[in-house]
């Protein structure tokens, strides 16, 4: 009796035993398998480990950006001054289209542009120039065969049942394209101003005949009829958990290469790499590559493209900044490029409104060299509504205070000095 009951333990224990060898070697393979012929996600490895999620945007139209605009019709001119690219008000008025399909553009003038401006047409201020190349990524006209920079561009009725495309870049450079008829015709955009629930608006240089005060500002700048309703922000510095960061720079979790400052910065390094992460108490994140940065950006070359680099530095920045910020967002501000150095700077921006620092700084900014990220500096707040009404200064205040400094621009916004709370006020560019 007891032999048999050996024979049947030791027969189901080999059986156990040969069920796990089958397993291991299973499980051997399929992990060969996938380090031979990784699968077609190039992100599988990121995901696996948690670093990306599945939802990571794959293309700049995913990352929202403000911008303001203005349609002009026979009745006079409306707008919104709080739109962001992601919005299907945004989408539907005609700019993808035009962008995505003129050819060519030639030099234009400032008078041309705001000539352009009296007819039926509609305006896009972007606030701040960005290559052609990344603004048409941005609102998804992939492939744009324009060059240089543009801050706004103007749709406006043309000869012909024709439309113009202007693109002007906020200082003195200004060209102009004809818009192919099969993209966008003169009729079309004639519908589109005529549909629209928007806000009276007007440029400062409308208004000089009624008070001599538009004068004294940039031409430009644009002004409400009547003062919108912008909630006070609540805003506080993001609390920031380090073993979380350190392996979306790279670090080792377990490093030992770690300390704190007398001001409460902690300080993790690779001195074989001469690599630093800094994180300071009031949510700043300064990380430094050092001689070899393990993080890179895809690109087709050694030198990424200007909208590959804006693609990359703000995938990172996506997922650094996740759930950190709450309601607010980064916005791309500037892309230059000199040799193989990129830098990318970006601001803070909720439901379309641009969010500023007092001091003058950006709210990130990203160094690259070639396709390696080898410094990041990035200021983690939080905002959300409050639920209170910003009290705003009335528009004939603001002018009088902005005449004393000539040729400013007028614009609403916030400006963050680090207290609890942000109210939506005039900044003066």
């Amino acid at each position: 009796m007891d032999a048999n009951r050996r024979r049947r333990r030791n027969l189901i224990q080999n059986i156990a035993i040969a069920a796990l060898s089958l397993s291991a070697v299973l499980l051997f393979a399929q992990l060969q398998i996938y380090n031979l012929a990784p699968p077609e996600d190039s992100h599988y490895l990121d995901r696996l480990m948690g670093t990306l999620s599945d939802d990571s945007p794959t293309q700049l139209r995913e990352f929202p950006a403000p911008v303001r605009v203005v349609i002009t019709d026979s009745y006079g001119r409306y707008g919104n001054l709080s739109l962001s690219t992601a919005s299907a008000d945004f989408s539907a008025l005609g700019l993808r289209e035009a962008l995505g399909s003129v050819p060519q553009v030639t030099a234009s003038t400032l008078d041309s542009f705001r000539s352009a401006l009296s007819g039926a047409s509609i305006y896009f201020d972007f606030l701040n120039p960005l290559p052609l190349s990344v603004l048409a990524e941005l609102i998804g006209a992939e492939g744009t065969a324009l060059t240089g920079s543009a801050r706004c561009l103007l749709l406006s009725s043309g000869a012909e049942n024709s439309v113009r495309l202007y693109l002007w870049d906020g200082a003195d450079g200004v060209f102009c394209g004809t818009v192919p008829y099969t993209s966008l015709s003169a009729e079309t955009l004639t519908e589109r101003v005529s549909q629209t629930g928007m806000e009276g608006v007007s440029f400062a240089f409308d208004d000089v005949e009624v008070n001599p005060l538009y004068g004294s500002l940039f031409p430009l700048s644009l002004l409400p009829t009547e003062l919108p309703d912008l909630p006070v922000l609540s805003a506080a510095a993001a609390a920031v958990d380090t073993d979380q960061l350190l392996p979306v720079f790279g670090f080792n979790a377990n490093t030992r290469e770690r300390y704190l400052e007398a001001d409460g910065t902690e300080v993790i390094t690779e001195a074989e790499n001469g690599r630093s992460l800094h994180i300071r108490p009031g949510g700043e994140v300064v990380y430094r590559g050092g001689i070899k940065s393990p993080l890179e950006i895809t690109a087709q070359d050694e030198l990424p493209t200007e909208a590959e680099a804006a693609l990359g530095a703000g995938l990172l920045l996506r997922q650094l900044t996740r759930d950190l910020i709450g309601e607010a967002g980064l916005y791309l501000t500037s892309v230059q490029q000199s040799g193989d150095t990129t830098l990318l700077q970006y601001d803070y921006q909720i439901n379309g409104t641009p969010i500023r620092f007092s001091d003058g700084s950006c709210a990130a900014e990203v160094v690259l060299t070639g396709t390696s990220i080898t410094g990041l500096t990035v200021r983690l707040r939080q905002y959300s509504a409050s639920g209170e009404s910003s009290l705003l200064l009335p528009l004939r205040q603001a002018l009088a205070i902005a005449a004393e400094r000539p040729g400013v621009e007028l614009s609403l916004g916030y400006a963050d000095g680090g207290g609890s709370t942000v109210s939506a006020g005039w900044l003066a560019d």
